[in-house]
């Protein structure tokens, strides 16, 4: 399993960078390589993909949710193993740290390549800072779950 981490602070309230966060429908709007996330419970999201010209569905399921701290999810079937948890750290009234950690597994040997180059930590810098423009640009949400899973 390879591992990014990754942080970005954002000049909005945790209460909004979590809420944004919650609205995965958004996520192609600042995630490069998403084309399309369905919300389809409260635990499990589909996701559908294209990096470097390869297509990848799969389904990701939320493991953990804890409004305005953090939330987890696991890959579940498709071609996609992987899991992850951001968390929301308050730095002020409107200021948020959002940081990211992904463990995944690349397949195949142009993953693994893309891997030992660092592409998938540079995406995931690039999706965070795409995150940062979008919520501040917007000032609040699209949207809020507040629920706990």
């Amino acid at each position: 399993m390879s591992k990014v981490e990754e942080s970005v602070e954002v000049e909005v309230p945790v209460r909004t960078a979590y809420d944004q966060w919650t609205q995965f429908e958004t996520f192609p709007r600042f995630m490069d390589g998403v084309e399309r996330i369905e919300q389809r419970t409260d635990r499990l999201t589909h996701w559908v993909t294209k990096i470097g010209g390869v297509s990848k569905e799969f389904d990701a399921e939320i493991t953990e949710q804890i409004p305005d701290e953090r939330v987890a999810w696991k890959a579940v079937g498709g071609e996609v193993r992987q899991a992850g948890v951001v968390t929301f750290h308050r730095l002020g009234e409107s200021r948020t740290k959002v940081m990211l950690q992904l463990d995944y597994e690349p397949e195949g040997i142009t993953e693994n390549v893309g891997d030992k180059l660092g592409v998938v930590k540079g995406k995931v810098t690039g999706d965070l800072k795409r995150f940062k423009t979008f919520i501040e640009d917007r000032g609040h949400e699209t949207g809020a779950w507040r629920g706990q899973v």
